[in-house]
């Protein structure tokens, strides 16, 4: 604060959650007004309120709160743990962004409403300052009383005696003053050390929990009491406590006592409001009220409203609800001195009888809820006594509902009723329109969230990735854990399928939990439900666990088992909803979304997760059905596939085979090995017109129509000539096929004999030892095409180290560009083959196809190498 000189200072620090933001506000108002800076309350308590949520909900980390105090003014230092969260760039000017934006808008405040302000960087933190100087007054009275009569000013004796008394943060008496020894009869040596508590004798006010101890602790604290005194009897006293920090640090608490009677030395004056005469510009009620500048969000003019309610009627609490579309139930917005957490986004009927909220339509003082249990649901088991509740009416039409509560009871009566209306009028109308504009921004934002939610479901067939979609999508957007049950059949159960959580380290205990329960009932009934099992199981296990762990000590010494159960426990301690999975009139599953430790939902977020849950169950029907008709369709292809390889004696025989397109197994391409009589052995590699289902179809026809014609005993020729009649049969679903068709005969000199046929296929490649590659066979016409059909057979001689290469035109024919594999670069690959077993000379061929082009292969292949070893150095 440059040379200015600090004269107290404040600190704190606040948990990373949501309702530290309120808690920082009300340190930072307390403070600053127990230092009588009243002129800069409203704007230092904006300023820390926003500074404090980026630290807290945004950047996710504890906030220090550092107040310093000087003569001309205050300085606010708001620190976070994460530094290097939005470092402005060194290159450009400050860009804070736009001012709807949730994070950084903090700066976009200080610069508009602070003195000064800044930005300090460090490994570990992060601190943001401001700087609020007093404003100039003019020289005279900040207040003052009409002039009286001499007979009506107040009595003192001829000396007004001001005890000043000052207590450390133990209680103990650390100074005293000689007017406290004239008044009290006790010199400083005498109560030196002692507790203050035992000198002072406290009212006990029926309803009335606030003792001298906790007067102590208060920043500011003005009132009467009595102080026993050296001769036994109680004085009477007025004080003004004010609560102060050395400069070690230490508080202590600052006391100044007159008699009673004299109280007028020190009693503060009621304050009045300021006469508008002067002034040109007539005051706004609802600046009066909200202040200046007003909050520009729903969630902030809500708690302004309520904290401004309190402190208007000097209250415990104060809450504000708001109405829904139908004016039928009241939903929690906004609370302060109440568990905001447990109760926000809570919902009450407005309706009569007990748990509803009957009064919400007209004012309403309640003197003491003891007698009337239920009549504010809110409050029950808050310990609040007295309550006044006033509506929140836009043109006739119920919009809310404004409380304000005190622990004692009857504290209200119809004047602070009217009074409290009177506000409530004021701010009804803004509220209702940052209501309106908060619906606005949520429509637009469910509208892109389900477009985007839609595209990632279409995006995908498979059901284990659509079960995971459907969790991510809604945590943490829509709830803190998402659970998704699965429905097989009607005559199945429900079946977990799917378990997330935000905090990672929470779902597999989560999902144990889970496991443990009953599922919900599959109810087709659309809408949310509630589902109380998942928090009364966790709050069950918590239980059993807390009895367990009794006598263990510290929770350090407590085991990783106990600590996961009760983590558990609070992570499904809120409102658990269910909705129905429906997709073709059919409960498919069920989405469970819940919340941690006595959170509520939305209506607006439970709406766009019914939304959801019709798009997601659809997609995940659709993918049950893709997964069952694709275990079908494999299912039939892996039917065409020859069972396996007969062993043929010396003879090395090795097949490689790969189907085109996403799940085919099968395709037009086709090959086969099978005995035919003792000795004999027939093969085939054949290639139908086209891909997929329908050559699949032709293929199967093909395999098995040789094998049975080559079995029956005919020869090459007449096999394939009967297959070519069978495949013009077909009429109209025919393909044309060309056929690598031939009969095996191991010799006993080591060597193989060859019959074969090659129907417009690519022809047999032999590969001698001498490392010479030749054509096998001759080409004939193909089959499917021409009804008399003249084919001829080849004999072919394998010696010992010879191989025979049979391929597809999906290997002859793969091009990369203008590019083409061809008969003749399959040659030379096969050319560099010699000495290598049948196994070894597939998986080259097979290399080589794949590293001719860089885009995967649009043809089917099939690969078949013979191969006659050679017999064993003697």
């Amino acid at each position: 604060m440059g040379s200015a000189v600090i004269t107290a200072r404040a600190a704190a620090t606040f948990d990373p959650a949501g309702r530290s933001v309120a808690t920082a506000r009300a340190f930072v108002r307390d403070t600053l007004q127990g230092w009588g800076y009243t002129d800069v309350v409203d704007d230092a308590v904006v300023l820390t309120s926003e500074l404090v949520t980026n630290a807290v909900v945004h950047a996710g980390t504890a906030a220090d709160v550092l107040c310093l105090r000087t003569e001309d003014g205050v300085r606010v230092e708001i620190s976070d743990h994460y530094p290097e969260r939005e470092i402005p760039l060194q290159s450009t000017g400050p860009d804070f962004g736009s001012p709807d934006r949730e994070g950084g808008r903090g700066l976009l405040l200080c610069a508009a409403l602070a003195s000064r302000w800044g930005v300090e960087y460090s490994p570990a933190h992060k601190h943001v300052w401001f700087q609020l100087d007093l404003p100039d007054r003019p020289v005279g009275v900040r207040s003052a009383g009409p002039l009286l009569p001499v007979d009506l000013l107040p009595v003192t004796d001829e000396r007004v005696r001001v005890a000043v008394v000052q207590i450390d943060s133990l209680g103990a008496i650390a100074a005293w003053n000689d007017d406290a020894a004239y008044l009290f009869g006790y010199t400083a040596d005498q109560v030196a050390d002692k507790q203050f508590t035992d000198l002072t004798a406290w009212p006990q006010t029926p309803g009335t929990n606030t003792g001298i101890a906790d007067a102590l602790r208060l920043s500011r604290w003005e009132g009467s009491y009595g102080i026993r005194g050296a001769d036994g009897r109680t004085i009477p006293v007025y004080g003004s406590h004010l609560r102060v920090r050395d400069t070690q640090g230490e508080p202590s608490t600052v006391c100044l006592l007159v008699r009673d009677y004299e109280r007028a030395v020190l009693q503060s004056p009621v304050r009045t409001p300021v006469s508008d005469a002067n002034n040109e510009r007539k005051t706004d009620p609802f600046e009066v009220f909200i202040g200046s500048p007003a909050p520009d969000d729903l969630d902030g003019l809500l708690q302004r409203t309520v904290e401004r309610a309190r402190d208007m009627l000097d209250a415990d609490a104060a809450f504000l609800l708001l109405a829904t579309d139908d004016e039928t139930e009241l939903e929690v917005r906004a609370t302060t001195g109440l568990p905001s957490a447990r109760q926000r986004f809570a919902r009450v009927p407005v309706e009569a009888g007990t748990g509803r909220y009957g009064s919400a339509r007209m004012p309403a003082v309640h003197e003491d809820l003891d007698a009337v249990p239920g009549a504010v649901p809110l409050l029950g088991n808050t310990g609040m006594r007295s309550v006044v509740t006033v509506p929140l009416k836009v043109e006739g039409r119920l919009t809310g509902s404004l409380g304000v509560a005190a622990e004692a009871a009857g504290r209200y009566s119809n004047e602070e009723a009217l009074r409290l209306q009177f506000a409530a009028d004021r701010i009804a109308l803004a509220v209702e329109s940052a209501r309106l504009g908060e619906l606005e921004r949520l429509r637009r934002g469910s509208l892109s969230f389900l477009v985007e939610a839609s595209d990632l479901l279409a995006g995908t067939l498979d059901r284990d990735q659509t079960l995971a979609l459907m969790a991510q999508m809604t945590v943490p957007t829509l709830a803190t854990w998402c659970a998704v049950y699965t429905i097989a059949d009607q005559s199945s159960d429900p079946y977990l399928s799917y378990v997330l959580h935000e905090d990672e380290e929470l779902i597999d205990g989560l999902k144990a939990l889970l496991s443990k329960i009953s599922p919900p009932d599959p109810v087709p009934a659309p809408g949310a439900r509630v589902w109380s099992a998942p928090s009364e199981a966790a709050h069950q296990a918590a239980l059993r666990t807390s009895m367990r762990s009794i006598g263990l000590g510290d929770a350090g010494s407590l085991g990783a088992g106990i600590r996961s159960t009760l983590a558990t426990a609070a992570a499904v301690g809120g409102e658990t909803v269910v909705l129905p999975l429906v997709a073709r009139n059919r409960v498919i599953g069920m989405l469970t979304l819940g919340k941690p430790s006595d959170d509520h939902f939305r209506q607006e977020i439970l709406e766009l997760a019914e939304d959801l849950s019709r798009r997601a169950a659809l997609a995940l029907d659709n993918a049950r059905l893709y997964s069952e008709r694709m275990a079908i369709s494999q299912s039939l292809q892996r039917s065409l596939l020859p069972p396996g390889l007969p062993d043929v004696p010396n003879v090395e025989i090795e097949v490689i085979y790969r189907a085109a397109g996403e799940g085919n197994e099968v395709g037009g391409d086709f090959y086969d090995v099978f005995p035919i009589q003792d000795g004999a052995y027939g093969f085939a590699i054949g290639d139908v017109c086209g891909t997929g289902p329908e050559a699949a179809a032709v293929t199967g026809l093909a395999r098995h129509a040789l094998r049975l014609l080559a079995r029956e005993g005919f020869g090459g020729p007449a096999v394939l000539e009967r297959l070519n009649a069978a495949i013009l049969d077909e009429g109209a679903r025919s393909r044309f096929l060309t056929l690598l068709y031939g009969e095996l005969w191991p010799q006993e000199d080591g060597s193989a004999l060859l019959k074969v046929v090659c129907a417009g296929h690519p022809l047999p490649l032999r590969l001698r030892q001498d490392g010479s590659v030749e054509a096998a066979a001759e080409p004939q016409p193909l089959l499917g095409v021409i009804e008399d059909l003249e084919l001829y057979e080849q004999t072919v001689t394998l010696d010992p180290g010879d191989v025979l290469l049979c391929v597809t035109d999906g290997v002859t024919e793969r091009r990369e560009g203008a590019r083409m594999l061809g008969d003749d670069g399959l040659a030379d690959v096969l050319a560099t083959c010699t000495g290598l077993t049948a196994g070894a000379v597939a998986s080259r061929i097979l290399r080589a196809v794949e590293r001719f082009a860089a885009e995967p292969a649009s043809d089917d292949m099939a690969i078949l190498a013979m191969r006659v070893p050679e017999p064993p150095a003697a």
